[in-house]
C-alpha cells in the first residue's frame, strides 16, 4: 500500500504510478472504476486518467476491502454506500499501523546491527 507521510505529494498522478502504489495492474484499476463509482480520476483529452490525492484514498479502501480482508466487489461497494466514513477511518488506522511495523522493523534491523 501506498506511504504518503508528506513525503512526493504532488497534484496527479497517473495510472501506472496509482498502480505501481498498490503493486497491481492499470486494468485493475479501470475496472474498479467500473464498479466503484466514487473512482472517478479527472480525464485529459485521450482519456488519459490523473487520479488525485483523494482518489487514491478512494482506491486505499476499496483495495483494503478486497485486497487486503478478500471482499468480493459487491459486498465491497455495498459496505461501502453502507458505512464509508467507517470504512476509510479502518483503512486509514491500517496503513497507519502497517507503517509503524515498517518503521518498527527497521529500527530492529538497526539495532540487531549493533
Amino acid at each position: 500500500m501506498p506511504d504518503n507521510t508528506g513525503k512526493d505529494l504532488k497534484m496527479f498522478y497517473s495510472i501506472s504510478e496509482v498502480a505501481e502504489m498498490f503493486d497491481v495492474q492499470p486494468t485493475l484499476l479501470r475496472y474498479w472504476e467500473k464498479h466503484f463509482p466514487q473512482i472517478a480520476p479527472k480525464r485529459l483529452n485521450r482519456n488519459v486518467r490523473q487520479y488525485t490525492q483523494d482518489e487514491i484514498n478512494k482506491i486505499r479502501v476499496v483495495y483494503n476491502l478486497v485486497k487486503v480482508r478478500g471482499l468480493k466487489l459487491d459486498a465491497a461497494a455495498k459496505l461501502i454506500k453502507k458505512n464509508r466514513g467507517g470504512e476509510e477511518k479502518k483503512t486509514e488506522v491500517v496503513t497507519l499501523l502497517q507503517d509503524i511495523r515498517e518503521e518498527l522493523l527497521t529500527i530492529k534491523d538497526k539495532l540487531n546491527q549493533l
